[in-house]
């Protein structure tokens, strides 16, 4: 079967820029991209390949995630930050699930640019009560007990469901994350939507799923290491996705026998499967088939989760 070539869902948020369009060609009719769904089954925006639904070519494609006919666990896109998202949280699976009906989310933020100064918010620098919390929140002082950090390209943060956090503007971003659209949003500056009014906050709900406990980093990135047609590191390994980064320099081949591989391309050009790929092309490979690649190009891999 080889690569499946997906067209992305962009989406024009408040926050949003221009970014993507000179990175990768995202043209969106002259209004910003905010985000690039580059890889989803997600009701809200859903990718195609060659005009077919992704969940279509899934459902009739016997093993296509992997060998339990699972569905697609994870939605890739690219957001492109002109200014300070919300202050939000994700819930954990069995809240979205009750409260929801969706996933929680846990994810993964890849930086791909990043202006001077430029930073995110990932959960608390200190020890902070739930009460004091929603004290700051009443107060607009929210950033002053977060977590900020400094980012430059090529970084790498793993956002645990729970985690309160932000993408500060400047910062553009890969995020592999669980297929959910579940955002509750805490703290967002007074900003106004389309139509005039403040943008609708979550704060309860987002009280009842915050760790209050300190930002720990569990990441787990790795060192590049040599592999054939290139070098490979590992950029983190959670329970819902792995994801690798690929400096692809020559001829690359693998196959999974258990998992998809979702292949983002992010800088440079070359063939997957004998198909021309360039910057800012995404590809779903199915479960057993071979992943080949030939080129110069930068790209993230990603597979269904391994046991951790």
């Amino acid at each position: 079967m080889g690569a499946y070539k997906t067209e992305p869902v962009l989406k024009d948020y408040l926050w949003g820029g221009h970014k993507l369009e000179k990175m990768f060609g995202r043209d969106n009719g002259g209004k910003k991209v905010s985000e690039s769904w580059e890889i989803s089954v997600h009701k809200d925006g859903e990718s195609t390949c060659g005009g077919e639904k992704l969940s279509s070519i899934i459902a009739r494609t016997e093993n296509f995630i992997d060998k339990r006919n699972s569905p697609l666990p994870v939605l890739i896109k690219y957001i492109d930050a002109a200014q300070n998202l919300s202050v939000q949280v994700h819930p954990d699976d069995a809240y979205a699930r009750e409260r929801e009906g969706d996933n929680g989310k846990t994810e993964m933020w890849y930086i791909l640019s990043a202006e001077e100064g430029a930073g995110i918010y990932c959960g608390f620098s200190r020890n902070i009560t739930r009460e004091e919390f929603r004290m700051k929140v009443r107060e607009g002082t929210v950033e002053a007990c977060l977590n900020f950090i400094p980012v430059r390209a090529g970084d790498c943060y793993l956002i645990e469901a729970g985690t309160v956090h932000a993408i500060g503007a400047g910062c553009v971003i890969c995020e592999i994350q669980q297929n959910s659209n579940v955002t509750y949003r805490v703290y967002d500056y007074n900003r106004r939507g389309a139509d005039g009014n403040l943008r609708e906050l979550h704060v309860e709900k987002a009280l009842d799923v915050i760790d209050f406990r300190p930002f720990a980093d569990r990441t787990g990135s790795t060192a590049f290491g040599n592999v054939a047609g290139g070098r490979m590191r590992l950029l983190t390994r959670c329970p819902y996705f792995t994801c690798r980064e690929l400096i692809l320099d020559g001829t690359f081949s693998a196959k999974d026998e258990n998992s998809f591989t979702a292949v983002n391309v992010l800088e440079g050009r070359g063939t997957i499967s004998g198909t021309a790929f360039r910057a800012g092309d995404s590809f779903i490979v199915p479960c057993g088939d071979t992943l080949s690649l030939q080129g110069k190009a930068k790209m993230i891999l990603t597979n269904q989760a391994e046991e951790i």
